[in-house]
C-alpha cells in the first residue's frame, strides 16, 4: 500500500518534484501552508510530510525551522536535494517576440532577472502567489505572457515550453526535508540535525559547546541561530552535521553537550542526500 506523502502545494511546485523524486509511488496530497503540512503529520492524517528547508541562494525556510522547534513531536526523516531550473512557458501559440508580461513568484522573478532584462526587456514582470500560479494568470492574461515556472507545471497544464534553465545562477538547489513522528534508523552516512540553547550568556559557551564536534572529529555542515521569541538577545543555535546520534562518536558528543545547555532538541538523524540524486545507505522503509 502506497504511503501518504503531504507537500506545500499546489501541485506543480519545487516541492512535489520533491516528492515525487522521494518516493514516486507515494499517494500525493498538497496543502496551503508548511504549518499544516506538520500538523497533519503530527494528527496522523499523513505517514509522512515534505517541506523545504534551505536554498543555496535565500538560506534557510525559517516556517520550518521553527516548525520543527515548536513540534516535538516531529523529526526529519530523510533530507531530498532538488536543482531549481526555471522554466519559461506561455499559453499555446504564443509569440515570443509579442510578450509583455511575465508572471512568477518574486523570487523567481528576482532569480531570473538578468535573463529577463536581456532577452525580454519590453515586458513588465508582474508577481503571483506562486510559481504554479504564474501559469494560471499568464494563460488568462489579457495581453501576451508568459510564466516562469518549474518543469512540472508544464505537464500539469497546456503551454508551449518557451525556454528552460533561465536562471541567472546556475547553482540554484532547494534541500526538502521528510518529517515524520520518528527518524531514520542508521545507514553509515547520516546527517544530524539538532537545536540547543543556553541558560546563561557568559563568553565562550558556543565555542565550548562546538568543541564537543570538533574534538571527536565530527563535520558540521551549517550552525546558524534562530530567536527564541521570549526575550530580546536570546537565541536557539541550529547545527546539521554528520553522524547518526545512535552512533558514536555523535552518541558521545551528544552525552557531553547535554552538560553546558539548557535545552537540546535532536531534530532527527537522516540519510544524506547524494549528488547523484538519491538517499544513501538502505533503502527506505
Amino acid at each position: 500500500m502506497a504511503r501518504t506523502l503531504g507537500f506545500l502545494g499546489p501541485s506543480g511546485t519545487y516541492t512535489e518534484e520533491a516528492c515525487l523524486l522521494y518516493d514516486p509511488s507515494a499517494e500525493l496530497r498538497p496543502y496551503p501552508t508548511i504549518t499544516a503540512v506538520g500538523q497533519a503529520v503530527v494528527a496522523g492524517e499523513l505517514e509522512e510530510g515534505v517541506v523545504p528547508i534551505e536554498n543555496s541562494l535565500e538560506g534557510s525556510v525559517n516556517f520550518t525551522l521553527d516548525l520543527l522547534i515548536s513540534q516535538p513531536s516531529l523529526f526529519i526523516k530523510g533530507e531530498v536535494v532538488v536543482p531549481i531550473e526555471h522554466y519559461l512557458m506561455a499559453k499555446p501559440g504564443t509569440d515570443p517576440a509579442k510578450i509583455k508580461v511575465v508572471y512568477s513568484h518574486p523570487q523567481a522573478l528576482a532569480q531570473c532577472r538578468e535573463y529577463l532584462e536581456k532577452n525580454f526587456p519590453q515586458a513588465e514582470p508582474m508577481a503571483s502567489l506562486s510559481t504554479v500560479l504564474a501559469v494560471s494568470d499568464a494563460i488568462a492574461s489579457p495581453v501576451p505572457a508568459a510564466a516562469i515556472a518549474p518543469r512540472r507545471a508544464s505537464e500539469l497544464n497546456d503551454v508551449d515550453v518557451l525556454d528552460r534553465g533561465i536562471q541567472d545562477v546556475a547553482a540554484n538547489v532547494t534541500r526538502f526535508a521528510v518529517l515524520s513522528l520518528s527518524d531514520h534508523a542508521p545507514t553509515g552516512r547520516d546527517k544530524t540535525s539538532m537545536a540547543f540553547t543556553f541558560d546563561v550568556d557568559t563568553p565562550g559557551l558556543l565555542y565550548h559547546a562546538l568543541g564537543e564536534f570538533a574534538e571527536r572529529g565530527i563535520n558540521l555542515f551549517k550552525v546558524e541561530s534562530r530567536p527564541t521569541k521570549q526575550s530580546l538577545g536570546q537565541y536557539i543555535f541550529l547545527v546539521d552535521c554528520a553522524g547518526h546520534r545512535e552512533e558514536s562518536p555523535m552518541k558521545d558528543a551528544l552525552a557531553a553537550l547535554s552538560q553546558p545547555i539548557s535545552m537540546l532538541r535532536i531534530l532527527g538523524s537522516y540519510p544524506q542526500w547524494t549528488p547523484t540524486g538519491s538517499p544513501t545507505g538502505s533503502p527506505k522503509p
